[in-house]
């Protein structure tokens, strides 16, 4: 079976596709997106797309920022703030690309402990607040929720983290908001009382618009600079905006594929954990994170793709013995889980 015919459980994207509202914004193209450059500007303010974001976040349109993703804002970020000789404080099961772009700014990255348990991960608080005093950091990364281990971390804990951290440029990644079961976390309000906070969001996850590349951020007052160096003279891509703001005119119908994910999640986990030597995490993005016999991983992952499924079995040397499997679409995941429930006892060692 070749990559184009697998079903592609392996990049978190969004398989039920963006809103019809986004599909009829490129049906109903102006032409002047793109032939011509952003006006917005005539009219005193950044883009239609900044100014929704600031509407619904309450807070002034110039401490928004749009970029090309997440990515992009983080990857800016890191250059900006931790430079050669800085130090990048991140979580210690997170995504490898976080300590790429600190090597790229010839930073060093400084891990801090997510603690694994029987059903989760959970942020260790008590360790992270230590670190202050310990290491010289320049830039705080928080990702929430964390890829790939899917955890949160809660609004009391990261009001303790901020206070202690005061001073300090903090980072909050919610490139995975949107996805939990009690409906999204909206912390930009944290900006106001934390001016050294910026939160990213992206439209790639929940929104399904991925290809689109958009992302942006909410930024407290201490970086006022920062923004003004990203800012684009030019503005940015009209098209992709013109999506954004469909996909936000929305929200019923990503309520929608919400809880169609939430459910299963929870039948991934029912399904999954009775298995003796299978440890799945509980997670609150589009994936799942599930732990298997490390001698099995190979034989699993090819009997996977040979009924069609690519999920992510992990290089790096913590997780790998570990799949991150991207929840699909009802249909998808049904057939992943039959074909997962087929395959597992054959493979799994008797009395593990």
């Amino acid at each position: 079976m070749t990559d184009r015919e697998l079903v592609t459980l392996d990049r978190n994207e969004n398989h039920y596709g963006p809103a019809p509202a986004c599909l009829a914004a490129l049906r109903d193209l102006a032409p002047s997106l793109l032939h011509d450059y952003p006006r917005d500007f005539q009219f005193g303010s950044y883009s239609r797309l900044s100014r929704r974001l600031a509407a619904i976040h309450g807070v002034a349109e110039p401490r928004i920022m749009l970029g090309y993703g997440c990515e992009d804002i983080l990857k800016e970020a890191v250059h900006h703030y931790v430079g050669p000789g800085g130090a990048l404080l991140v979580p210690s099961a997170s995504w490898w690309y976080y300590r790429a772009v600190a090597d790229e700014a010839c930073g060093e990255t400084i891990e801090y402990p997510l603690v694994e348990t029987s059903t989760a991960y959970r942020y260790d608080i008590g360790a992270l607040l230590a670190l202050r005093d310990r290491a010289p950091v320049r830039l705080l990364l928080i990702a929430t929720p964390n890829n790939p281990t899917g955890n949160r971390i809660t609004r009391a804990q990261l009001h303790a983290v901020l206070e202690h951290y005061r001073g300090i440029p903090t980072l909050l990644d919610q490139a995975y908001f949107g996805f939990s079961d009690d409906g999204p976390d909206d912390w930009a309000e944290l900006t106001d009382e934390f001016p050294d906070l910026l939160v990213l969001r992206s439209f790639s996850k929940l929104y399904a618009l991925a290809g689109a590349r958009i992302g942006y951020g909410i930024a407290g007052a201490r970086h006022r600079e920062f923004v003004t160096i990203c800012s684009r003279c030019l503005g940015y891509n009209r098209v992709s905006e013109d999506l954004a703001l469909a996909a936000l005119d929305s929200a019923a119908y990503y309520a929608d594929v919400r809880e169609r994910m939430a459910v299963d999640r929870r039948h991934l986990y029912e399904s999954l954990r009775p298995m003796s030597g299978v440890r799945v995490y509980d997670s609150e993005a589009n994936f799942v994170l599930a732990r298997f016999p490390r001698e099995i991983v190979t034989s699993l992952d090819a009997e996977l793709r040979r009924r069609g499924f690519a999920v992510k079995f992990f290089k790096e040397a913590a997780f790998l013995d570990c799949a991150r499997i991207t929840i699909g679409t009802e249909v998808e995941n049904a057939r992943l889980v039959s074909s997962m429930l087929e395959v597992l006892p054959a493979l799994l060692p008797a009395g593990v």
